[in-house]
């Protein structure tokens, strides 16, 4: 046997060991339904319970608010000098009671009680903002760890076309029209594309970790593969986007009912310019042979250093509204921005999938197959093949990347609109 078959073999055994123990055949599990982990993370995710506990918090503060203050009761004993108890003996020992109730100024109950109703429906706003950004986080989570599983089907599917690589470069090493630096180079790649399997199950882990933590799972609780999405015709226009985020998006909905909250702080804080009232019936009950007497007193505030109290409140809260419809016009702006942004980029990965599948793919595909054949049969070199080889596989991520920003731009787009479902118009509650 000569030193080059001695050398092939050699290579041959190294290389099948390498790949045993670099690229165990992995074990996926079951197939991982999208929905189900939305209905998943709607039920038990921490965070939009937390946001839900807040509105329901704010909710009950509504009637307190709009309530009057507790009534006031007084208990108390009035004794002449201190050597004895001398009630019934003297004019002056009695026994007192007292009964008050503040009544605030008309007006100012139902003040209180609107801005509390419209600072619980920015709460609940709020708390569907969080489903809704929830419901995205899924689905770009999902479309991750998907886009990640496919990546590492098609290096080991290009994995493949290396070895038919090797082997030209194998058959023209032994028949001496070849150089073992092909064999080497035609490995190495292979390897490489080894290291890159590693990288994606690393970050496969720290997916389904991030994704578990989303639903409220342990974050080692098993999961499967993610299914390939459908892909469908996008039907809405970026016109209409912007409009259905204007009217549907919680974080508008919240945004108005600041300001609404605060258009009526304004208004209680001009109310706070009158008084309001305490009436009392007081009793004091003396012993016989003495009469018990009774009273009914009002008091009430004075206004009386407005300049620097009320007059300075009102200011306030109108700078508090001036700041409430700023910050509502802004959401509307950064609504718009995103989603136009979202939109930009959903249409893009479209172009982009048509180019890389239509086009990019194929041509390099044929390419490829040209160019191993030229190589075997010594008309090109190793790394012609080999460079179109990794332009095949550069291609083919870069088109399954497309497809999974598409999804996510989608999903974004339903956080900003507050619809989940493009086609049906469905809505997250």
């Amino acid at each position: 046997m000569g030193s080059g078959s001695v050398i092939i073999g050699l290579v041959r055994i190294f290389s099948a060991c390498m790949v045993t123990l670099v690229c165990p055949a992995a074990v996926f599990a079951g197939d991982l339904d999208l929905q189900e982990l939305i209905n998943e993370a709607l039920k038990n995710s921490p965070e939009i319970h937390a946001a839900g506990s807040k509105a329901s918090a704010s909710g009950f503060r509504v009637p307190q608010a709009a309530s009057l203050p507790d009534p006031m009761f007084m208990i108390g004993y009035q004794n002449e000098g201190y050597n004895r108890y001398n009630y019934g003996d003297s004019p002056d020992a009695k026994w007192m009671y007292s009964v008050s109730q503040t009544f605030p100024y008309p007006g100012k109950l139902p003040l209180k009680g609107e801005m509390a109703a419209k600072e619980n429906e920015s709460l609940s706003a709020s708390s569907r903002a969080v489903r809704l950004r929830t419901v995205s986080r899924i689905k770009e989570l999902y479309y991750d760890l998907f886009l990640a599983y496919k990546n590492i089907d098609l290096i080991r599917d290009r994995s493949a076309l290396f070895s038919r690589v090797e082997e030209a470069a194998l058959a023209r090493y032994s028949s001496g029209t070849g150089m073992q630096q092909d064999v080497l180079m035609a490995q190495t790649e292979k390897y490489m594309l080894l290291e890159k399997e590693e990288m994606l199950k690393q970050k496969i882990q720290s997916l389904e970790g991030m994704l578990n933590t989303t639903l409220g799972r342990d974050v080692n609780a098993p999961l499967g593969r993610p299914v390939e999405p459908p892909y469908a015709p996008y039907p809405r226009t970026m016109d209409e986007l912007i409009a259905l985020s204007h009217e549907n998006s919680p974080e508008i909905k919240a945004r108005q009912m600041m300001a609404a909250s605060a258009e009526a702080k304004v208004k209680m804080a001009q109310k706070e310019y009158y008084p309001d009232f305490t009436i009392a019936a007081n009793l004091e009950k003396r012993g016989r042979p003495f009469e018990d007497m009774w009273s009914v007193t009002t008091t009430f505030n004075i206004p009386l250093f407005y300049k620097t109290k009320q007059r300075q409140g009102v200011r306030e809260a109108e700078a508090s509204l001036a700041e409430a419809r700023s910050e509502l016009q802004s959401v509307r702006l950064m609504l718009s921005s995103n989603v136009r942004d979202n939109y930009s980029m959903l249409r893009s990965t479209e172009r982009l999938m048509a180019l890389y599948r239509d086009g990019l793919i194929p041509k390099t595909h044929q390419d490829f197959q040209a160019a191993l054949s030229s190589y075997t049969t010594g008309k090109s070199d190793a790394l012609t093949v080999v460079s179109r080889l990794k332009s095949i596989i550069d291609y083919e991520i870069a088109y399954w990347g497309q497809l999974a920003e598409r999804g996510k731009a989608i999903a974004r787009l339903g956080g900003l609109t507050g619809i989940t479902d493009s086609a049906t118009g469905e809505k997250v509650k």
